[in-house]
């Protein structure tokens, strides 16, 4: 008894089933009924028994048993296989037929695999949690310590609900993912802590494991309670574990009057009761394949799980929205003594102003802001806004430049002064280019303003002249010039910069700095995926942004020189940033009346940093995927971009309805994996930059505020419009 995708053969043996490849035995499970038990004693006990019966029925195959634990629960298991989509679906049931005096229970699907036990010889994937080893992730996210036995997360906390895992000697992926968004709303009244139940929660974990023959159970200060398991463990697995989990994490031990010396774990357990009829009901999709690198094998799984569960776009009118974001940004820009600018951050919903300071890019973006109301007020007319962004960058060009030649990062205009705030290589590039697009754009309109190309010039030449002889920059800079912090993550952000200024000035310093930037940057951001370091404000960790500023580097390069390699390099880049992006839903409660997500998706919103919480910044990307779809004809791009376009939008009070002080405001960050919304529940300029930005360059491009109106140009005009360069100067 067996089925079939493509070389894949998953079959029945002796009650348990296996996966083969021709005739290689790739992937196996001897007993697939496992389940975890919740005892009267709080602890969680393992069983596991192969399935009584099994049988093929309509290209399906049905197996099903009951497992008995020592307490006199018992619990029927019924599952389904059958080829499905782009490899093998499993349904699952298990009901509850005895109640002993266990407490709770969760049941686990999984696959052992042949090539290796050893978690160092596979690369592993959960989107925005989990790359390749996990290498650049910080020391207490899952997956940095690979000696543990239990690598288990919650799928919420994944941009999408996936685990894959890449033999890196064979080639060969397995791959894990929760089958629907259908993940339901959890009990409000319970909290997640070491073992508890809830007959409500239906989201699951996915991940790995290796255990030792011993039960795992952590007391609150972190000691191991352990027992020996009644049936052998036969070695490295993928799992799906139902309701979820977090598995082995270490954390800080908040307990130290305790003076325990032991490194300190946790072990966060979710359980269904035993409760006799009570039966929980999850599917799993399950895909195989076989790629020669980490980088093809996210991509591929990626979008086979993504063109299953994307969610529905949003409705939106980006034309207006984008206005309601330009009048945030005029209503809220003023003079501040001898400054002009944005306060730093406003408590929402009323737009409370509880900090006034200003920063060159990253969360303040002042100069970009600066660059959308001078265009913002020439086109509809309104002279204010055009003088509110024309003395933003003027007070930039004239007050932040140093003796080095490496301009000042954050302004603060109570003390009239500039703070101590490090230079970031990325901020660098964020202000500079604004100032730069900005001279151009007047330029282009007869109105010279000599002192901002000046600006650029200068901050060009300091670059060139600090860069190192491999083509990298170092994060972060003294205002001397001297090394603040001697990573080289940021180099790619300074790369589209370097690329404009060289069309602006003709300079081939410039040009050969670029290009000697991107060189690094392909070779150890793209072939390495060392994306990290991107957001200014947290550690050199694997993040979001530095993928973003890759992507816009790489494709500058391909658009300066046509060169396929640096579009290989975009698109490397763009693969990986994508994968960062919530493209499912699930339901999440907030504890504000006045909050987008009581009544909009979650949909839309990307991971930070490994691990972390939440933000809008790839609403950023939208204009850059569809112009990488204009270059590559990938369809997946297009989709992408309006996924972008429109569901970014969904953090927002769009229309006001929601009862925010202004339509368009949106909250800058949190954390909802847990379906209940972290936040500090402010706004941050960045916030509307990133949303109105991408729809100013959409318009100039190709003169619409809609995708799928730019799509009505037809291929030849579009195509005529998208070699940005032949019009920039």
């Amino acid at each position: 008894m067996e089925i079939h995708y493509q070389d894949y053969r998953l079959s029945f043996r002796d009650g348990g089933i296996e996966v083969h490849k021709d005739k290689e035995l790739l992937y196996y499970n001897r007993r697939p009924m496992f389940l975890t038990v919740k005892t009267p004693f709080a602890v969680s006990e393992f069983y596991d028994a192969p399935y009584e019966t099994a049988e093929c029925s309509d290209g399906r195959l049905l197996a099903s048993g009951t497992l008995r634990v020592p307490s006199g629960s018992a619990f029927a298991f019924t599952d389904t296989y059958e080829t499905k989509g782009e490899g093998f679906r499993l349904s699952r049931s298990v009901r509850v037929v005895e109640a002993g005096d266990d407490l709770g229970f969760s049941s686990k699907f999984s696959l052992t695999l042949t090539a290796s036990d050893n978690p160092k010889d596979y690369e592993c994937f959960a989107p925005g949690v989990w790359y390749k080893q996990n290498e650049f992730a910080p020391s207490d996210r899952m997956g940095k310590d690979l000696d543990c036995e239990y690598f288990w997360m919650l799928e919420t906390r994944c941009a999408l609900p996936l685990f894959a895992m890449h033999h890196t000697a064979g080639g060969e992926m397995v791959s894990l993912s929760r089958w629907a968004a259908d993940v339901t709303m959890r009990n409000q009244d319970i909290e997640q802590s070491e073992n508890n139940t809830d007959p409500c929660f239906t989201i699951g974990s996915v991940g790995m494991s290796r255990p030792e023959s011993r039960t795992l159970n952590y007391l609150y200060y972190g000691y191991a309670v352990r027992k020996d398991i009644p049936t052998p463990v036969d070695g490295l697995s993928i799992d799906y574990v139902y309701p979820g989990c977090d598995g082995q994490t270490p954390v800080k031990n908040v307990y130290d009057g305790l003076d325990y010396e032991n490194k300190v774990m946790t072990f966060r357990r979710i359980n269904h009761p035993v409760t006799p009829g009570f039966e929980q009901s999850y599917s799993v999709a399950i895909n195989f394949g076989r790629h020669e690198s980490f980088q093809e094998m996210m991509r591929d799984i990626w979008r086979i799980t993504y063109s299953r569960l994307r969610d529905r776009l949003f409705c939106v009118d980006n034309k207006q929205h984008y206005r309601n974001c330009m009048e945030i940004f005029n209503k809220y820009t003023r003079k501040y003594g001898d400054s002009y600018g944005l306060p730093f951050a406003c408590q929402l919903p009323d737009m409370d102003i509880s900090s006034v300071s200003f920063q060159f890019g990253f969360v303040g973006q002042q100069p970009g802001i600066g660059g959308l109301l001078l265009r913002y007020g020439d086109r509809e007319n309104l002279p204010e806004a055009r003088q509110k962004g024309f003395c933003i960058l003027d007070f930039w060009v004239r007050t932040a430049m140093t003796p080095s030649g490496l301009p000042q990062m954050c302004y603060n205009p109570t003390i009239k002064g500039f703070e101590p705030y490090p230079h970031y290589t990325r901020m660098l590039a964020d202000g500079v280019e604004a100032i730069l697009d900005s001279y151009v754009y007047l330029h282009k309109r007869g109105e010279e303003q000599p002192s901002w190309l000046d600006f650029s010039i200068k901050t060009g030449d300091w670059l060139v002249n600090i860069q190192n002889s491999d083509g990298s920059f170092y994060r972060a800079y003294y205002t001397d010039g001297s090394i603040r912090m001697d990573s080289k993550s940021n180099t790619p952000s300074v790369i589209r910069f370097l690329v404009q200024l060289h069309l602006v000035t003709g300079d081939e310093r410039y040009k050969a700095a670029a290009l000697k930037a991107g060189e690094w940057s392909f070779e150890n951001a793209y072939r390495n995926m060392e994306y990290r370091g991107g957001t200014c404000d947290n550690t050199d960790i694997q993040d979001k942004e530095a993928g973003i500023y890759a992507l816009f580097g790489f494709l500058s390069l391909y658009d300066l020189t046509g060169d396929p390699h640096w579009l290989e390099g975009a698109v490397g880049a763009a693969d990986y940033t994508e994968t960062w992006t919530y493209a499912w839903t699930f339901p999440v409660v907030t504890p504000w009346p006045k909050h987008p997500f009581n009544r909009y998706s979650i949909s839309g919103q990307s991971i930070i940093t490994i691990g972390g919480g939440a933000d809008v910044y790839m609403a950023a990307c939208s204009y850059t995927y569809y112009r990488l779809y204009l270059l590559t004809k990938d369809s997946h791009y297009l989709d992408f971009a309006e996924f972008l376009h429109k569901n970014t939008r969904q953090s927002n009070d769009i229309d006001g309805s929601c009862g925010y002080s202004m339509p368009g405001l949106g909250h800058e960050s949190g954390n909802f994996f847990t379906q209940k919304m972290r936040s500090q529940y402010h706004w941050l300029p960045w916030c509307t930059f990133v949303e109105a930005e991408p729809c100013e360059r959409l318009y100039e491009t190709f003169g619409v505020y809609e995708i799928d109106e730019a799509q009505k140009l037809g291929d030849e005009e579009l195509q005529r419009r998208n070699r940005v360069y032949e019009h920039y100067f």
